[in-house]
């Protein structure tokens, strides 16, 4: 029963690692360099961190880019 657990978590650890590249595609992203890619993800995390502003002013940003999914 451990050994299926361990399974699932794996499929799902891989699945929400997929999912999260897909994020760097659909930004237009995909052929940027890792470190540009990783440098921007840790800016937005300090960026974040206290500033509820800046929170909502990237969560819009991100729930209109997934309102064009279909372009």
């Amino acid at each position: 029963m451990a050994k299926s657990m361990t399974s699932d978590a794996r499929k799902k650890d891989t699945r929400e690692k997929i999912e999260l590249g897909g994020l760097i595609v659909k930004a237009g992203l995909r052929y940027e360099k890792r470190a540009l890619l990783l440098g921007l993800l840790v800016d937005g995390g300090r960026r974040l961190k206290g500033d509820e502003e800046e929170r909502s002013r990237l969560t819009a940003i991100g729930a209109e880019a997934f309102g064009h999914d279909d372009e």
